[in-house]
């Protein structure tokens, strides 16, 4: 009897989208980098930039409005090209089951582009993902305020979005890390991003994690974190979901989460306790009625006794996104020794307070990030079981408190303070020491 071999796909037909410099600097890396399964679009309105790309879709936009050269900084241009270029992008994404859209924050073509690029695969039905960064404070805070327009729009024509400050890759590097390798690894963080959940489609796993369990925890979803973390040892599981939950480098924490996906990597030697360690690790912070789903795999690539955590984490409140006040107070305690070297960076808590919706004109506001760093740090460590409905619950008491506790002028003169009143900027944790 004939044998008869059904044509079936084996995985979802996945796209990552790089518009304008940054981007196309992203999907250069993961290019160079290997990224497998995978395909690959580059678009820009710089033709000779787009020229370098290794992409093998390449799509220069606005070529009337442009003419071959850049958006000169300014998104409306970076829009206004992509719109003109509106059935060639759309052509190129057809067939689509999920499209990542991935660069940098911030300047002309990307900031501009995405959103457009965006509302254009979830018009075709594809799974949408934004996965950007943020600019650098030394970059300007022009740059910032584009990027955090751009940020907003894209948010609502995604999925899910991941936002990654690049400002916090200041708590992870050395003073003697180099602008160029900086920008280096801020392409390699967004390839860890793409590379870690195109992974759990295109790998078969022993319990198998698929495009449909991707979809149901990203679709429309709003903020979203993903971490991979990496342990081998006695303690190899519950290190590496810790790493994978606790990244010094995401914007929001896996506290309150309401969709969970997350898949074990390992070798023949992966125990079933283990996968338990893992998974407890991880699902202790989340809301109780979370939907939770859960892969293992056997990767042939991970080094010997080595093991792999993915987390993908979605469904969080808007006002949980941490404010880039935050940086130097997130991740393990002996990164909080970095604001001695890079305190100004501190100084952008306007961005995050802009998009709370509660009492946004209150000039209390600003002064409240100061107050925070201990509470950011429990959060991240979500071990310690911190729920998003309990920190903002603590926020409104602490908040009550210090105006109960305020001094009237009259009585200003007998209060114990900094000598210089600009101290009251600085965390409260350096603050006590400058007292003492």
């Amino acid at each position: 009897m004939r044998h008869v071999q059904p044509e079936i796909e084996s995985f979802a037909r996945i796209r990552v989208v790089g518009a304008g410099g940054s981007g196309n600097n992203a999907i250069n890396h993961m290019i160079n980098s290997g990224v497998q399964g995978v395909e690959f679009v580059a678009i820009n309105t710089d033709a000779q930039d787009l020229h370098h790309s290794p992409a093998k879709k390449k799509i220069h936009i606005g070529k009337n409005l442009t003419r071959g050269l850049g958006a000169g900084g300014s998104h409306e241009v970076g829009r206004r090209a992509a719109e003109e270029t509106r059935e060639e992008i759309l052509e190129a994404l057809k067939g689509s089951d999920m499209v990542f859209i991935a660069g940098g924050m911030g300047g002309g073509t990307g900031t501009g582009a995405n959103p457009v690029i965006a509302a254009i695969a979830r018009e075709l039905g594809a799974l949408t993902v934004g996965v950007v960064t943020k600019p650098f404070g030394f970059e300007g805070q022009a740059r910032s305020r584009t990027a955090e327009q751009g940020i907003e729009e894209l948010k609502r024509e995604v999925d899910a979005l991941i936002v990654i400050p690049n400002d916090r890759l200041l708590a992870v590097v050395d003073r003697e890390t180099s602008v160029s390798n900086a920008f280096a690894m801020c392409d390699d963080i967004l390839r860890q991003a793409v590379e870690g959940i195109s992974d759990l489609i295109t790998t078969p796993g022993i319990i198998n994690v698929d495009f449909a369990d991707i979809r149901s925890v990203m679709e429309n979803s709003g903020s979203a974190l993903m971490g991979v973390g990496s342990a081998s040892g006695e303690n190899r599981a519950i290190e590496a979901a810790q790493k994978a939950i606790n990244s010094p480098l995401l914007e929001v924490s896996i506290n309150g989460a309401k969709g969970v996906l997350f898949a074990i990597a390992g070798g023949d030697d992966l125990g079933m306790l283990e996968v338990q360690d893992a998974a407890k690790t991880i699902t202790d912070s989340i809301d109780p009625n979370a939907r939770v789903i859960f892969g293992t795999i056997k990767d042939e690539k991970l080094k010997k006794n080595e093991i792999k955590v993915t987390v993908i984490a979605t469904g969080f409140p808007d006002d949980q996104i941490l404010p880039a006040s935050s940086l130097f107070t997130v991740g393990s305690p002996d990164q909080n020794e970095a604001p001695t070297k890079h305190e100004p960076a501190q100084e952008r808590p306007a961005p995050a307070e802009a998009r709370r919706t509660e009492q946004p004109t209150q000039p209390t506001q600003p002064t409240q990030p100061p107050e925070q760093p201990g509470r950011i740090h429990n959060t991240f460590a979500g071990i310690r079981g911190i729920g998003g409905g309990e920190r903002q619950e603590r926020g409104k008491q602490d908040t009550q408190e210090r105006r109960e506790d305020a001094t009237p002028p009259e009585q200003a003169d007998t209060q114990e303070k900094p000598k210089d009143d600009d101290e009251w900027g600085v965390p409260a944790f350096l603050r006590r020491s400058k007292i003492k």
